[in-house]
C-alpha cells in the first residue's frame, strides 16, 4: 500500500476506536472542528495544517504544538469521532434488552451513523475504495474491532452467546453490516427505521439465536 493511501486508512482505522482523546481545551476542540469540515469538504488526502489553522483561526504552530503534526491530529480526531460513533452504537439499546431487539437496533443505529456521520458518509459514497482498504488495513484493524465490539454486545445479552459462537455470530454480522455500509443499492427498505427493524429481527438476528 502507498503512503498516499495508508493515511486514509489509518484513519478511518482509528475512526472507530475508542482510545481517549487528550486534547479537549476549546482551541483544540476548534482545530479538531476545523479539520473534520476540511476532511468532509475536500477529503482526507487534501487535507493541509495550513488550511486546519486558517479555518480554525490560529497560527499553524498552535496546530503543530497540539498536535505534532498531520498524522497526529487525524488521530486525535479519529479518537474523538470514534468515540461518539461508539457511544451512539451501545446506547442503541440496553445491554439486558434481549438479544433480538439489541442484534435489531444496533443494526438500525448502525445504518444511521453511517448516513448521517459527515466523514463517513463522504467515504462510503466518494471514497469507497479507501473505505475497503480499511477494514485490511493495520491488521484488519477496523474489522477486528467491530467484531470484538458486537462480540462483547452479544455475550452481555440474556441467552446471548459466549465465547466463540459470540465471535462467528458477530463476525457474521458486521460483515453484513458492513457490505450494506458500501452498497446502498438493495431491495430491502432500509431507508425507513420501522422496516428496517423488520428485516434485522427477521433475517439478522437468528444468526445469533435471537
Amino acid at each position: 500500500m502507498s503512503a498516499a493511501t495508508s493515511k486514509p486508512a489509518a484513519f478511518l482505522s482509528a475512526v472507530l476506536s475508542r482510545d481517549p482523546s487528550a486534547h479537549a481545551d476549546a482551541t483544540s476542540e476548534r482545530i479538531l472542528d476545523a479539520a473534520l469540515d476540511l476532511s468532509v469538504a475536500s477529503g482526507i488526502r487534501n487535507l493541509t495544517i495550513d488550511d486546519v489553522a486558517r479555518r480554525a483561526g490560529v497560527g499553524r504552530m498552535t496546530v503543530y504544538r497540539r498536535f505534532g503534526g498531520k498524522v497526529g491530529l487525524l488521530n486525535a480526531l479519529a479518537a474523538r469521532e470514534g468515540g461518539r460513533c461508539l457511544d451512539e452504537l451501545a446506547g442503541a439499546s440496553d445491554s439486558e434488552a434481549p438479544l433480538a431487539e439489541q442484534i435489531t437496533e444496533g443494526f438500525v443505529a448502525a445504518l444511521r451513523i453511517a448516513r448521517e456521520h459527515p466523514l463517513l458518509a463522504r467515504m462510503a459514497r466518494h471514497e469507497p475504495e479507501t473505505f475497503l482498504e480499511s477494514l485490511t488495513a493495520n491488521d484488519s484493524a477496523v474489522f477486528t474491532m467491530a467484531r470484538a465490539f458486537a462480540a462483547s454486545r452479544l455475550g452481555q445479552a440474556p441467552g446471548g452467546p459466549q465465547g466463540a459462537e459470540a465471535e462467528a455470530a458477530a463476525e457474521v454480522l458486521i460483515r453484513l453490516t458492513f457490505s450494506f455500509v458500501l452498497i446502498s443499492d438493495t431491495v430491502l427498505p432500509l431507508d425507513d427505521p420501522a422496516r428496517a427493524r423488520e428485516v434485522a429481527g427477521r433475517l439478522l438476528a437468528p444468526i445469533a439465536g435471537g
